[in-house]
């Protein structure tokens, strides 16, 4: 148990809505308690945009090889990227890098824009639609899927399985939620396994055939590895954008009311909303790493070995670097600052597909609907739409 950091228990969220709203606790320790050691989690945790930043890019001195897993992140047979440290690391992240590339995204963009026009096409007679269930969990999951090349049509039983792997419970149900997840590992490798044995025999333009076809350290990569890195992706893929296009439409209608409107009227907007919704609510709120050696530079002696947590959600309001960085404003020149996926060689990878689909269904959303408004909120965010 020791080798689990619960995050929760460090900011003292003790439910859903106090875990959704940490900032107000966030801002305190920007003030008091900017570099902070938590004796429980036996953890240090910095909340200052600079720190968080040096935490994050400076790998010779914080290193991504914890030996830890926050609660609720995914333990995979082996070492991930998200894990290692130059020079593996960039060995290991060349194999992701064609799946991510620019060119592959212009070819995939009209696939985006077909997937968020038959899911909006589905709900047209609707008056109001759920934000989840309608829109923002099918649309990552059928575009990493595709371009996986697995069958999206599966998409709901992917969903069920992501919301197992990041299930992140409380440390009375932390071993009962660990079960569950080694179960649906064995199911998805079950799922997989053949999907791989006929990309490897019948390779097609998708990135498993690349994964079967490809060598790292001298060997093509094992049904295992391959496994292990798609269901990475996976769970990376829609998770993050899933709760990237809920926080899109909270911050309109809740944090910012009258946004939408602008957007209707100023579509070429919508990419300057889209990194200010990264900034204000990012979908993670920490990462972690590991001392190297021993250092003073926060003012505070961290020893080797220990554990550094740098909570993005704090760095991303820092006034310091975000002129009242608790309001959410479109038009703030430097929005695309925030951490939220991270700084340096750990930069995600998967960054530039999320803010495309985030983009693509905005702006087919104001497209269709003339106004929205707040229709409730349980479990989902309900929006009372108005078409055109």
């Amino acid at each position: 148990m020791n080798k689990v950091v619960f995050p929760n228990e460090i900011s003292g969220a003790e439910n859903l809505q106090q875990q959704f709203e940490p900032y107000g606790w966030y801002a305190e320790m920007r003030k008091n308690s900017p570099v902070y050691y938590d004796e429980k989690q036996q953890v240090w945790n910095v909340f200052l945009y600079s720190d968080v930043e040096r935490v994050l890019t400076d790998y010779h001195l914080f290193s991504s090889d914890t030996g830890k897993r926050i609660a609720g992140s995914l333990a995979l047979k082996e070492k991930g990227i998200t894990e290692m440290d130059p020079p593996d690391h960039g060995k290991r992240r060349a194999l992701y890098t064609k799946a991510f590339s620019t060119r592959t995204l212009q070819e995939w963009e009209p696939r985006i824009q077909e997937i968020s026009r038959h899911l909006l096409e589905e709900v047209k007679e609707k008056q109001s639609i759920r934000i989840l269930g309608d829109l923002a969990t099918p649309m990552p999951v059928i575009v990493i899927a595709d371009l996986l090349g697995v069958p999206s049509s599966d998409w709901m039983l992917f969903k069920q399985w992501s919301d197992v792997l990041i299930a992140s419970g409380t440390r009375e149900t932390y071993e009962d939620i660990n079960l569950k997840k080694e179960e649906v590992m064995k199911e998805m490798a079950v799922y997989l396994s053949p999907i791989i044995q006929e990309k490897r025999e019948n390779p097609a333009k998708d990135f498993l055939s690349d994964l079967t076809q490809t060598e790292y350290k001298g060997q093509k990569l094992s049904d295992p590895e391959i496994i292990d890195i798609a269901i990475s992706l996976l769970l990376a893929g829609n998770v993050t954008t899933s709760t990237l296009l809920f926080s899109v439409f909270y911050c309109f209608l809740l944090d910012r009311p009258g946004v939408y409107r602008e957007l209707r009227e100023n579509p070429q907007l919508v990419d300057q909303a889209i990194e200010e919704v990264l900034r204000f609510r990012p979908p993670a709120q920490v990462l972690m790493r590991k001392v190297q050696e021993d250092t003073d530079m926060f003012g505070s002696l961290m020893k080797k070995g220990e554990i550094v947590m740098a909570w993005l959600g704090s760095a991303n309001r820092d006034e310091n670097t975000f002129a009242q960085g608790d309001q959410f404003d479109i038009h703030r020149p430097n929005s695309n600052k925030h951490l939220t996926f991270g700084k340096g060689c750990h930069f995600c990878l998967g960054a530039p597909l999320s803010r495309l689909e985030a983009k693509v269904m905005l702006t087919e959303m104001i497209k269709c609907y003339s106004d929205i408004s707040i229709g409730g909120f349980d479990n989902d965010l309900i929006l009372n739409v108005t078409r055109d």
